[in-house]
């Protein structure tokens, strides 16, 4: 059978949560046995979102083979649990240097190079790339945006030729809108709908299926409005309305009967109904918790909840396996210091230092580690917080109080994190780091190897410094252990505290984060909260 190709829009507003729908589609529909993959389409210029600030897009997802990524392929990998690549992820940046690489090469033969056909052309193989690997039936792909943007056309344009070229039953367009709840008069709009889908089909593109992102819940005949005003099948409008949780998302979109009409319109036959066991048992675990932390987040991108949005989501999939909410309160680490140091840190069950990049902060990130290495708080640092637990063993016990990164003081004495010597002669920034899924050898009778439970892991990296070899065996006679290294480079992977010295207190150069998923919980997660309920109930 061929691949058959699913098309995720939006209108109204952005950030309706397309990510989340074409997640929750692609779930269930792997749930029937069906082998699926989702990919985004994004419609900046930028080749891909390495470069960009946490503040302006959240943060930078990174894939196994070292694919710099929107964030929305974290939420692909969390509810499918299956990996995602480079071919994911594409961008308009990418996409028009491909084209202009080729006219540079002179593949176009002199032709006058267009958006129709040469850019269009090169979003449509791209779109149909996963398709063509034979390994899937299904791939469902998520256009950036809102229809009506200018920088979207070109790719709605790729998606109406698309429709026009594939037969029937090969290709469906959904679309993501919004129906708002007007609590001043009490009443759900429809009209923001009719226009979104009105734009929509001025681009060409008739949608197959309307979602409805709504605060309340729909009345059957106003789905009947809506499809009669926007040309769609009565049975093809359904909501989605607000949930307790994304992964609820899934299940309230199959009580309505979505991967059904799916299906139907692709024209399968005989699939079998999805099974969901393991996702409900997830939920009821999440639920139903039996206790209860608080977790301190320090970081430099608080101010916007999507800069650490796999941590965040790795500790939902880490609570629910401990039977246990974990309130996560981010405490921003450029305006953390000795006079308000116990104030926000005080009552905390544990303390996670966040990744980031350059000088801003880190002092207070310091601060931080230093309270969760003297008070016994179950202690994790990731990346940069992996580097600044190191930088403060430094200072506070090896009593090396110039010690710090060259990313901050490149004239430091005690160039304790230092950047790789592979990244020295580097002058462009853009897909430049360490980046992907490395091996790393764990060192047996560790905090590390108790966690995984297996001498060889492999984690995906983002970074372009380094813990400085040269203090390693000073660290080591000083307490520190050096628990996990990259068994090529030697490149110091995990640091940590012996456990009686201090409870929980590891720090790692990777970002373990994006390997965690609903179904299996990344195991640093899973511990860190263990250790942090065992200090709530030693209080």
């Amino acid at each position: 059978m061929n691949t058959k190709y699913i098309f995720i829009t939006g209108g109204v507003v952005s950030s309706l949560g397309k990510g989340i729908v074409a997640a929750s589609l692609a779930r269930l529909l792997q749930s029937r046995g069906l082998s699926v993959t989702i990919q985004k389409f994004d419609p900046y210029i930028n080749v891909d979102p390495g470069t960009l600030n946490p503040y302006e897009h959240g943060e930078c997802y990174v894939t196994n083979d070292g694919a710099e990524t929107d964030l929305d392929l974290g939420h692909y990998e969390r509810f499918l649990n299956v990996p995602t690549s480079q071919a994911n992820n594409v961008t308009t940046g990418r996409i028009y240097k491909t084209v202009i690489d080729n006219e540079r090469e002179g593949l176009y033969l002199g032709k006058t190079v267009q958006i129709i056909p040469h850019i269009t052309d090169e979003i449509k193989r791209r779109m149909t790339l996963l398709g063509k690997s034979g390994k899937f039936d299904i791939v469902i792909t998520e256009i950036g945006g809102t229809v009506g943007d200018m920088e979207s056309t070109p790719f709605l344009e790729a998606v109406r030729q698309l429709q026009w070229e594939m037969p029937d039953g090969d290709c469906i367009v959904l679309h993501l809108t919004l129906v708002p709840f007007l609590h001043a008069a009490q009443e759900l709009k429809t009209k923001p709908t009719q226009h979104s889908v009105k734009m929509l089909q001025q681009e060409g593109i008739k949608p197959d299926i309307i979602v409805c992102r709504t605060e309340v819940p729909i009345p059957d005949a106003m789905k009947r409005k809506i499809a009669l005003f926007c040309n769609v099948k009565a049975d093809s409008v359904f909501e989605n309305q607000d949930a307790k949780s994304i992964y609820e998302v899934p299940l309230l979109l199959h009580m309505q009967g979505l991967d059904d009409i799916v299906l139907k319109k692709l024209k399968f036959r005989n699939i079998p109904q999805p099974d969901l066991t393991d996702w409900q048992n997830f939920l009821n675990k999440l639920f139903s918790p039996k206790s209860e932390v608080d977790i301190a987040l320090v970081g430099k991108y608080v101010e916007l909840q999507d800069a650490y949005k796999s941590i965040q989501e790795a500790f939902v999939h880490a609570g629910a396996v401990n039977l246990c909410k974990v309130h996560v309160h981010t405490v921003h680490s450029e305006y953390l210091d000795a006079s308000n140091l116990k104030e926000k840190l005080k009552g905390m069950d544990g303390i996670l230092v966040a990744p980031g990049f350059g000088g801003r902060g880190i002092e207070g990130k310091i601060l931080a580690v230093k309270y969760a290495r003297e008070n016994k708080i179950p202690f994790f640092g990731i990346c940069l917080g992996m580097q600044m637990a190191v930088i403060e063993y430094a200072r506070d016990v090896l009593k090396l109080k110039d010690a710090c990164s060259t990313e901050v003081r490149p004239q430091t004495k005690n160039p304790v994190i230092d950047l790789m010597e592979e990244q020295k002669t580097l002058t462009t920034k853009g897909g430049t780091m360490r980046l992907g899924a490395y091996d790393c050898r764990l060192k047996e009778g560790t905090l590390a190897y108790k966690i995984y439970g297996s001498k060889m892991i492999a984690e995906r990296h983002r970074h372009r410094y380094e813990f400085n070899e040269q203090y390693a065996d000073m660290m080591e006679k000083a307490g520190l252990v050096l628990s996990g290294r990259n068994p090529q480079t030697g490149l110091v992977e995990i640091v940590e505290l012996p456990q009686k010295v201090h409870p929980f207190f590891i720090g790692v150069q990777f970002h373990p984060e994006l390997s965690s998923t609903v179904l299996k919980p990344q195991p640093i997660f899973v511990n860190f909260v263990k250790a942090a309920m065992k200090h709530k109930s030693g209080k």
